[in-house]
């Protein structure tokens, strides 16, 4: 399973969201079909453009809900002061990926800025 977490400002396009994705994936070295589910916060459930990425995608969302992103949270391996003030996580994209991913899987790429979105992989140890 690979699933990329995601966060953005408020308003942020689809366009600029998978811009981020994209981005993460080829530092990866993941083809974009390889790509099995993109994740971000619950409270970010409701954004246009992480929605309209899924589904340009075909991928389904997970929103992961807080005590799953803080369960997540110590696996994480950047930290963003701004989304530690307002949410308590070190990374949004980071621990969103992690969480919906599973126990097991492992930070392929950290928290990756693009513009008004940022993307981090995770995948299962095997990348299936």
């Amino acid at each position: 399973m690979i699933v990329a977490g995601v966060g953005c400002r408020k308003g942020a396009s689809g366009q600029e969201i998978d811009a981020a994705i994209e981005a993460a994936l080829e530092v990866a070295g993941y083809a974009p079909e390889r790509l099995s589910a993109i994740a971000t916060s619950d409270g970010k459930g409701s954004e246009v453009g992480i929605i309209e990425a899924a589904a340009g995608r075909g991928v389904r969302l997970v929103l992961v809900t807080p005590g799953d992103l803080e369960a997540a949270g110590p696996r994480t391996q950047s930290s963003s002061p701004r989304v530690k003030q307002l949410m308590g996580i070190p990374s949004v994209a980071e621990a969103a990926a992690l969480a919906a991913c599973g126990p097991e899987a492992i930070l392929i790429v950290p928290r990756l800025s693009v513009g008004p979105a940022t993307c981090a992989i995770a995948a299962t140890e095997d990348g299936s």
